[in-house]
Parts: C-alpha cells; structure tokens; sequence
C-alpha cells in the first residue's frame, strides 16, 4: 500500500504546473542550482524582475551600477566558485552593456548565462523602442545563444542554456526573451539538459595517442610543461602535480594558469609570455619537448610563431579540438579533459629527475632576479614600486588571498609577484584585455568564496572604467580589499610609447581624483600611502580588516615591467631592462 501512496506522489511531482514564462524562468533557475543572479532591471525583462521579488529568500539579486559590471560580477563569481555565473539585463542597451563581459568570458573560457529581456514577438523588426538584434550581436563572443518568442520553449532552452555553458570547454551562452514570452503561460515541466544532438563537449581520450605522448616524455632530455587554465577547468590540478613530480619536469603557466600549481613548488619555474620569467620563455627554445597541458598557444605566449619551439617535438593536451593546430603544429594531440587523459598518461610515465635541464631554469632565475627581480620587489630608489606593493600583500596574506587584476602594468607585476597556495586563486581579464574588469569581478569573487580574502589590485585607469560598482560593495558590505597602485598614467600605453614612440605620451597621462574621499564616500575605510615606511602597516590594516577596505598606493610615474618580449619578437628576444 505505501508503495502505491509513493508512486502516486511521485506522478503527482511531475504533473506539468501552469505558470507564467517569467515564472518559469525562476523555477528554471532555481533547478540548475542558482542562488545568486547580477543585474539591472528594465521594462523589457520587468516580468522576470516581479517574479524574482516574490523569490527573495531563495534567489539573491545583485543589483550592480552597470550591466557591464553585472557580466564581470558573474564572471568573478564563476571563477574562483567553479560555478556558472548569472547575469540578467533588458533590451537595448542594457543587453548591449553585456557585450564586453560576453567576449571577455568566451576568450576566457568562463560559464556564464546571460538572460535578457526583449521587445515583443510581434514587434521584431520594427525598431521598437530599445530593440536590438542581441543575438545577431552577441553571435561572435559567446559560445551559444538563442532567442525565445514563445513561453514552452523556456524550459529546455534554458536547460540547454547552462549544460553548454558549464560542459566541454566553458563558455558564456545568452538567452534573450521576448515580453510576451514572459507573461504568457505555459505548463511548466524542467529536466536537466544531459547532452545535445551534434554537441561532443569532452572528446573521449585516445590511448594511442596518450601512449605516443608518453614515448615522447619518457624519451626527452628536457623536456618541458607549459600549462594553462584548461588545468584548473578541468580540475586536473593533483594530475598536473604528480606528473611533475614523477618525470621530473619543469612547468610554467600562462597568465589564466596561475595557482593550478603551488608558485614556490620546486618544479614550478614561473610564468611565460611577453612579460613573464626569462627561463621560462628563453629555454622554450631550447627544449627537446614542449608539452602544453589546457593552454592555446595564444600570440602573448608564443611571441613569433616562426621562432616558436621550432626545434622541440611538441605534445597538446586539450579539450576543444579547434585549438590543435590553430596556431602551432603538434606532433601529438591528446583530446579530452585534462584530469582524465593525464590520469591516463601517468601510470605510462617514467620516473626522472632532469637535474642539469632544471639547473638551466635556476641558472636563468639568477640572471632576472639579480636584473629585475630585487629591484621590483626589494627597491632602492625613493618612489614605491608596484611589486614592493605586491610582496608586502603576499606576507599579510600569507599566500591564501585570491588575487583580482584588472589590466595594465599592474596586472603583469601582480600575476609575476603574487603568490598562491590553492587553485582559482588569480582572477584576471587574459585573452580580452578588459580593463575596468576587476573591480566587479572581485565583487563576483568574494560572494563565491566568502570565506577567502579577495584583494583586487587595480590601476588607476582601469579602476575608473568601473568605480562606480563601489556601491555595490557598499550595499552589500562586501568585504572585498581595493588597491589602487596609482602612477598617474595609463601605465603600460605610457611603457611602449617610452619604449617604442620617443617617449610621446599621447593621451596617458591621467588627471586623478581623489580616490580616498570618493571611496568614503561610498563609506568605505580608506587611505593613501605615499611613503615606503608606511606600506607595511597600512597592507596589514587593509588585511586583518573584517570590512571593505580602499588603499591608494602611489607608485613610481616612469617604473616599467621587465622582463618584456617586444611584440612579435621571439621569445628569445625577450629583454631583462
């Protein structure tokens, strides 16, 4: 008898509900697990905002001071959480306003689902007041996007909406939906999109290939790891380690790769890139093997393709197939996630050490630090230094904090300076270049992770591109860390036009307000340090602070970052000053 009851309830459970399409994109919502949504409303998306009220205490919403901010928020939010982010605007231009976010999560890799609102079906078309054509837009930057007209599509679109943002490779998707379509009414029923007709997220690894890869190691005399944020996406951060560990081999990260591996463990040897270690960028063109492990290749890294590794076999582990090949030809591709195809690979890999091939990477340590290095972090001159600025938040934090960085010559000091003992730990615009990023995305970062410090470093150009989120940190008493390592320019504009244009500062240098009083006036703690002997203190107050907190640090005018691969130079050519 109570099997019957049990099996009547459970019929019961599933009978369709008829609910308005607003509604039911809240239950859609709440089913994937949602409980934080960024955004600003509008007429177009106001049904959704009137459900989303009665939903209060399941469903947070963030109203952020510009849907900019609400797409970098989500992004934040998604990075260091391992979640999909949400971020949800009205027609026109307030689905215009997400565009920058879009393209900065898609070169990112970053799952976010963006929902907007739009004019009726009826007036497609006719350039109704704040109509746009947000999916013709959004088409290029986003990983998909769809546009519903009609109130029972809601459900499996926005099944569909977060299984492809979340799977594979991640990506921002855009579900942007009419007005009729969220008053009209529809039996509601929501399952879980499993997969997609024509849609293979994650290629099943090849063992041929894995064993070809291995042959390849196994073989190497110095061999070398390049590995990237497919690393941490794929949560293959213990895999990463133990095959560094086992085969002796050292690895560097691109700038998105930073903290899938402990910085001060021994066979990390540092960043690569046009302003990352010298080792790691020069002996790329000295190895027998370079193996890139969820990296793309990309032009920041590789410098001139023409010189890159030409003398090394090269091995690609990577989930997207459009990524082998694109830019450097591998003589092996090992497709599939990250995590699965190095569990694979490691039983297949022999113990090493590569003793006199790590002993090169110390060799070009030594030559950067004793160049760069001590006078970045350990500084003579009178001015303050970003990476002093750096040094000093890495020994308050005690290497635990997450890093945001918007982008600039602070943001290359930071992810070449800060320290980290735990993945998702650096958060930072890679492949777009956003600045104004940080600020919102450390919004994001600090509501996932509420229990880890965030501390946000930012120039003082990107910083006004966004200053006006600091209201949401008001309003919402996020405790997020602001430091702004102000020099008065736009800092990495000014460094190549020294470099590269006689020292013609057009248009960079910057007239700034004064950040303190408007950080107090959001209510937020502040002050400014100008002088070396107040650093220390004021980075431990900022640290130990339970609340919000602004540092203004003024920095050296003219400092530039070094090492620097000058653009479309090999990464041999990379320069110590």
């Amino acid at each position: 008898m109570e099997t019957v009851k049990a099996k009547k309830k459970v019929t019961e459970e599933k009978k369709p509900v008829r609910i308005s399409g607003a509604e039911a994109i809240i239950h859609c919502l709440l089913a994937e697990g949602v409980d934080l949504i960024y955004g600003y409303p509008g007429g177009a998306i106001m049904p959704v905002y009137d459900e989303l009220y009665k939903f209060q205490d399941r469903l947070t919403h963030i109203l952020t001071r510009h849907e900019q901010g609400a797409t970098h928020a989500a992004q934040g939010y998604a990075r260091v959480s391992g979640k999909v982010g949400v971020a949800m605007a009205t027609s026109g231009p307030g689905a215009t306003n997400l565009v920058t976010g879009l393209a900065d999560a898609q070169i990112d890799s970053t799952p976010i689902v963006c929902i907007t609102g739009q004019v009726p079906r009826h007036l497609l078309g006719s350039d109704a007041f704040q109509e746009t054509d947000i999916v013709g837009i959004s088409t290029p930057v986003t990983k998909w996007n769809y546009q519903i007209t009609k109130a029972s599509e809601i459900p499996e679109i926005m099944a569909k909406a977060f299984y492809i943002a979340k799977s594979g490779r991640p990506g921002p998707v855009l579900v942007d939906i009419t007005k009729n379509a969220q008053f009209d009414e529809l039996d509601f029923h929501y399952e879980k999109c499993t997969g997609v007709r024509s849609y293979q997220p994650a290629p099943e690894p090849d063992m041929k290939a894995i064993k070809a890869a291995a042959d390849l190691i196994n073989n190497a005399k110095k061999p070398y790891i390049v590995f990237g944020q497919g690393v941490i996406l794929g949560e293959a951060e213990e895999q990463l380690k133990t095959l560094v560990e086992k085969a002796g081999i050292p690895a560097a990260w691109t700038i998105l790769g930073l903290s899938a591996l402990d910085t001060d463990h021994p066979m990390n040897v540092g960043m690569v890139g046009m302003h990352g270690n010298y080792g790691p960028n020069v002996l790329t063109n000295e190895c027998d093997l370079l193996i890139a492990i969820g990296m793309r290749f990309d032009d920041r890294v590789t410098g001139s393709l023409d010189t890159y590794a030409k003398q090394a076999k090269i091995i690609h582990f990577e989930i997207d197939p459009a990524e082998i090949n694109k830019n450097v030809k591998v003589d092996v591709a090992v497709l599939g996630n990250a995590k699965k195809t190095l569990e694979l690979l490691l039983p297949l890999i022999n113990e090493n050490e590569h003793k006199e091939w790590r002993a090169e990477f110390d060799k070009k340590y030594k030559e950067e630090f004793d160049a760069v290095i001590e006078k970045d972090i350990h500084p003579t001159k009178p001015g303050l230094t970003m990476g002093e600025v750096v040094e000093q938040i890495n020994k308050a934090s005690n290497h635990e904090a997450v890093i945001v960085t918007d982008v600039g010559q602070h943001q290359m000091i930071a992810c070449r300076y800060a320290k980290f003992k735990q993945s998702k730990s650096n958060i930072t615009s890679g492949g777009l270049g956003t600045m104004g990023f940080a600020l919102p995305a450390a919004i994001g970062a600090k509501m996932g992770a509420p229990k880890r410090e965030v501390v946000a470093i930012i120039g003082d150009g990107g910083y006004q591109m966004t200053i006006q989120e600091l209201g949401v940190i008001f309003q919402h008493d996020v405790a997020v860390k602001i430091v702004v390592l102000n020099n008065d320019h736009l800092g990495m504009v000014r460094q190549w036009q020294e470099l590269f244009f006689d020292s013609r500062y057009a248009s960079t240098v910057m007239t700034n307000p004064d950040f303190v009083k408007i950080a107090e006036g959001y209510h937020i703690k502040a002050q400014r340090v100008e002088k070396r002997e107040d650093l220390e203190g004021a980075i431990t107050e900022m640290m130990a602070s339970k609340k919000p907190y602004f540092l203004e640090v003024k920095v050296e005018k003219e400092d530039n970052v070094f090492p620097m691969i000058p653009s479309g130079a090999s990464v041999s050519d990379i320069r110590l000053k």
